[in-house]
């Protein structure tokens, strides 16, 4: 591992980026205010025309040789998509004053949207927010299923080989490489998750009864819940893959708790209420192919982020324990 520059050293040269470019967008008098620096380093923007989230992207973030000007302008492209044609509550993304969806600073490419508000439920949910939460992945695929992209679209393929094999990039460590820094056990496991879903994928195939653009990362700490409405953030991984992908996600990070049975029967009846289920045969396949998702990607983070190198050896434990219920 390198010697990892402070996390406050980071973010303020972040900053300085963030700050030149707000002027590109008709932001007036614009204040930031520094949320989380993980994937993408993100800070809230107070001005007298209300509150927006700015996002500075990670480099190489959406795959190799993926230009993340085209990426980040692609998921923009669906969130203006979903604001029109649907009633689902997603940020409205803001161009920049010469019409473009993204501003780039000292190659830092930077993207604004509105702000969202709610309450965020992960750290006491209850099986009413699965079942909310379920209706809301229904509507978005039934919007997926039936939108056209713009030419150029260009989004993540979460197939094997993105989960599995060298296509994607985490905090500058290549897919692969990520392998290499994982504990044995964790790794002997991955690799039998890797085996499984080869099998899994090559059943299920793409067909549109089975794949389509999805969220891929609508977790409870990316749904804020207001009353009914939920408001659905963080759009950053979402690309093509297949439906019950996006339902293993919010089970993922429950699957350890006493009121998991409760939690999934009510996000499959959420989603039933909406719309037709995809089989379910092979869900728990893909709950164990999001800890290894996540386990890539944060032994990369690990490599550049202190607060996830601080983190590591509890994370894998906690992987490995999951995943030693699971297999």
């Amino acid at each position: 591992m390198v010697e990892l520059v402070s996390e406050r050293a980071q973010v303020a040269g972040i900053r300085r980026s963030a700050r030149q470019a707000l002027a590109e967008y008709p932001v007036v008098e614009p204040r930031l205010s520094f949320i989380a620096h993980g994937e993408n380093t993100t800070f809230r923007v107070d001005s007298v025309d209300g509150r927006f989230l700015m996002r500075v992207h990670r480099a190489n973030r959406h795959g190799l040789g993926v230009d993340s000007r085209v990426a980040v302008a692609a998921e923009l492209e669906w969130l203006a998509a979903l604001g029109r044609e649907t009633e689902l509550s997603v940020p409205s993304p803001v161009r920049t004053r010469s019409g473009e969806w993204t501003a780039v600073v000292d190659g830092r490419v930077c993207s604004v949207l509105g702000w969202q508000g709610g309450r965020i439920r992960s750290a006491h949910p209850k099986a009413v927010h699965f079942r909310r939460l379920g209706g809301v992945l229904a509507r978005l695929h039934e919007h997926a299923s039936g939108w056209t992209p713009p030419k150029g679209f260009t989004r993540m393929r979460w197939d094997w080989e993105s989960f599995f094999g060298n296509t994607m990039e985490y905090g500058g460590v290549s897919a692969a490489d990520c392998w290499d820094l994982l504990p044995a056990q964790v790794n002997a496991q991955f690799d039998e998750v890797a085996r499984r879903m080869q099998a899994v994928m090559k059943e299920l195939g793409q067909r549109a009864d089975a794949f389509g653009l999805i969220h891929a990362d609508l977790h409870l700490d990316n749904a804020l819940f207001d009353g009914e409405t939920v408001r659905i953030i963080d759009f950053d991984d979402c690309g093509f893959g297949h439906w019950l992908y996006d339902l293993a996600v919010p089970l993922w990070d429950n699957h350890h708790r006493d009121d998991y049975p409760e939690y999934r029967a009510a996000l499959i009846d959420g989603y039933a209420h909406h719309r037709e289920l995809p089989d379910l045969t092979h869900l728990d396949d893909f709950i164990a192919t999001r800890y290894v998702a996540f386990g890539l990607w944060y032994a990369g983070m690990a490599q550049v982020n202190p607060s996830f190198a601080a983190g590591r050896d509890k994370t894998m434990g906690y992987i490995h324990r999951s995943l030693d219920r699971m297999l």
